[in-house]
């Protein structure tokens, strides 16, 4: 099957089956958004692959790095800053 062309890039049609009420919410957002369905099933499935993969960042270090890191998150914060921004009354607190 040969995919129809916007501009230069092909695309390839996707298949759904989805519960009348997750469409009613989705037609009702693509709407608010000035989408149709299509548009705004590809941009929110878009945006929402980009966050998982983004989210998954791999930082690969030595031992003496990874030692060294671990050591800075452990200790405790002992700045002049920190000490005044755990004494600022809290507004949950009465």
């Amino acid at each position: 099957m040969r995919a129809k062309q916007a501009g230069s890039t092909p695309t390839r049609p996707v298949n759904l089956r989805v519960r009348e009420a997750h469409r009613n919410i989705i037609d009702r957002a693509a709407t608010i958004r000035g989408k149709n369905r299509s548009e705004f099933m590809i941009e929110a499935s878009v945006a929402a692959a980009e966050d998982t993969i983004l989210d998954q960042t791999l930082v690969k270090v030595d031992q003496a790095t990874l030692e060294h890191f671990n050591q800075v998150l452990d200790a405790p914060p002992d700045s002049e800053g920190f000490g005044r921004l755990m004494n600022v009354p809290k507004p949950w607190t009465p």
